[in-house]
C-alpha cells in the first residue's frame, strides 16, 4: 500500500471500501496548540488533583506505518475495520485473517492497541447477508439476537481475544458503530463480561450522541472499569426541524444530502460547543484515561486538511485551558 501525507484527505469509509486494508492511527511528537486560547469560560471547574495528563493529539490516517520514526512520528494503534462474523464464510475468513495479521504486525512494532467493529452476523444458520437486531419484539427478533450472541459474536471473540492475548496484545478497542452487535456501552460491556477485559472501546461519540447518551457519564463509566483503549475525535451536528419531522434515525453522509437529514458528522466543535469539549477531555483525564485522542474527519463540509485543523485546534485549545498552559 502507499503512503498517504500525515492529514489525509480520505475518510475511513471510502478508504475501507477500496481497500478494506490497514489504518494506523500516529500522533505526532510536537503537540504544541496551533494558536491563542479563547477566553476560558465561566464557572469552569478545575480538574480534580492529580488527574491533569497531556493526552496526545494525532489524525486517524489511512497509511502504512513507514518511517515514522524518523520524522518523530509515533505509532499508537493499528486498525482492522471488517465484519469477521459476516453470514458470507469468505467475508469472514478474509477478515479474521485480516485481524490475524493487524495482531502480528502490532507484536513486531510494540503496538498495544488493535482497533475494530465487533461485526454483524445473519439471523440464521441460512443467511447470507449481516441482520442488525436491536429490538426485541415481536419474540422472533429476540431469538435472533441470542442466536447471534451465543453461536456466532462471543465465541469469535472470544478466539480472537486468546490469539491476541498470545501475541501480548491485551487491548482490541471496538467502536460502537451502528450495524454491529456492538453499537453503545451496553453492547460493549456485553461483549466485554462474555469474553474478557481485551475486549475494550474505540470510544467514537459522534455514534453516541445521536442514541442521545451523554458523552462525560459514558466516559466515567466506561473508564473507571478500564474499557477505553482508544478514542476517536468527531462530532455530531443536529438539525432539529429534520429531527422534529423524522426521528434521529435519519443521517446524511453527503452534502446533497443534508436538507433532509436529521444529523450528520462534523469536525470537532461544529456540532457540540467548545466548552461540551473541554469537559469531555476533562472526563478523559479524570478516569486516567492512557490512549490517545485520534482526530476522525468525516465531515461532508469541512473535508480533508480544513476538517482536521479546525478539529485540532479546538482539541489543542481546550487541553492547554484544562493544564493551565494557555
Amino acid at each position: 500500500m502507499g503512503r498517504s501525507s500525515t492529514i489525509c484527505s480520505r475518510s475511513r469509509r471510502n478508504f475501507l471500501a477500496a481497500s478494506g486494508g490497514l489504518i494506523a492511527a500516529a500522533a505526532a511528537g510536537n503537540t504544541s496548540a496551533f494558536g491563542a486560547v479563547a477566553t476560558q469560560e465561566s464557572g469552569s471547574r478545575p480538574l480534580s488533583p492529580g488527574a491533569a495528563r497531556k493526552i496526545p493529539i494525532g489524525v486517524f490516517d489511512p497509511a502504512f506505518p513507514e518511517k515514522f520514526e524518523d520524522r518523530n512520528i509515533r505509532v499508537m494503534t493499528l486498525s482492522c475495520h471488517g465484519n469477521p462474523v459476516h453470514p458470507d464464510g469468505k467475508i469472514a475468513e478474509r477478515d479474521w485473517q485480516t485481524f490475524q495479521r493487524t495482531v502480528l504486525l502490532a507484536e513486531r512494532l510494540g503496538v498495544s492497541v488493535i482497533v475494530g467493529f465487533s461485526g454483524c452476523p445473519g439471523g440464521s444458520p441460512t443467511d447470507t447477508v449481516p441482520n442488525w437486531v436491536t429490538y426485541r419484539w415481536p419474540p422472533e427478533y429476540a431469538q435472533i439476537q441470542d442466536w447471534q450472541w451465543k453461536e456466532k459474536v462471543i465465541p469469535y471473540w472470544k478466539q480472537a481475544a486468546k490469539f491476541a492475548r498470545e501475541h501480548g496484545i491485551h487491548k482490541i478497542a471496538l467502536e460502537m458503530h451502528p450495524n454491529f452487535v456492538v453499537y453503545n456501552p451496553r453492547t460493549l460491556l456485553k461483549l466485554r463480561d462474555a469474553v474478557g477485559e481485551e475486549i475494550g472501546a474505540n470510544c467514537d461519540l459522534s455514534h453516541l450522541f445521536w442514541q442521545q447518551c451523554d458523552a462525560v457519564e459514558v466516559i466515567h463509566m466506561l473508564g473507571k472499569q478500564g474499557a477505553i483503549f482508544h478514542a476517536h475525535m468527531k462530532d455530531t451536528t443536529f438539525y432539529k426541524e429534520n429531527v422534529d419531522r423524522y426521528g434521529v434515525l435519519n443521517f446524511a453522509f453527503e452534502t446533497k444530502d443534508l436538507p433532509q437529514a436529521s444529523e450528520t458528522f462534523r469536525a470537532v466543535g461544529y456540532g457540540h460547543s467548545a466548552g461540551a469539549w473541554k469537559e469531555i477531555m476533562r472526563a478523559y483525564m479524570e478516569v486516567g484515561y492512557q490512549g490517545m485522542f485520534s482526530v476522525e474527519n468525516e465531515d461532508p463540509i469541512l473535508s480533508g486538511e480544513v476538517g482536521v485543523e479546525r478539529a485540532l485546534y479546538v482539541l489543542k485549545n481546550v487541553r492547554s485551558e484544562l493544564l493551565g498552559t494557555s
